[in-house]
């Protein structure tokens, strides 16, 4: 439409990485790392972060499908296990342009995680779901299991 206005993101993006839904997070891990050189820089049983170490700027993450950080109604089966992250510096002022102004469907409200987030997640039209996140300090517990990459 001529007439529509595109709004710019208030906040600077600071990430962007596909998230792989897995019903196993150990042999897609091992898959990605054994065969397609990535290495691990943050690992817990439900959730792996991958990089490569000749290419940093590309990331991959793998995520148990049932793990709670997913919105019950997603749990079975994402969209072709699809879930994109979006790190932005301040996930409040997108969460107000995202949901609050533009009134787009949210299916897991803005909250503060443990593990080392404030994130909400919003659905596109196709049924991707859509992770904005701002990375904040994990508990003592999570940060023992970030690597020191």
């Amino acid at each position: 439409m001529a007439n529509e206005r595109t709004t710019m993101p208030s906040t600077q993006l600071g990430g962007f990485y596909p998230v792989l839904a897995t019903s196993d997070v150990a042999a897609s891990r091992d898959f990605y790392t054994r065969h397609l050189g990535f290495e691990v820089t943050f690992e817990a049983d439900w959730y792996v972060s991958l990089r490569r170490p000749d290419a940093p700027e590309y990331e991959l993450a793998l995520l148990d499908h049932t793990h709670p950080t997913v919105p019950q109604g997603h749990r079975g089966a994402l969209q072709g296990g699809l879930l994109l992250n979006f790190e932005v510096d301040d996930v409040d002022s997108e969460h107000q342009r995202l949901v609050a102004e533009a009134g787009l469907p949210e299916v897991l409200p803005l909250r503060t995680e443990e593990f080392g987030q404030r994130h909400f997640i919003i659905t596109a039209p196709d049924g991707v779901l859509i992770d904005v996140i701002t990375v904040v300090p994990p508990s003592e517990e999570y940060a023992a299991q970030y690597t020191n990459t």
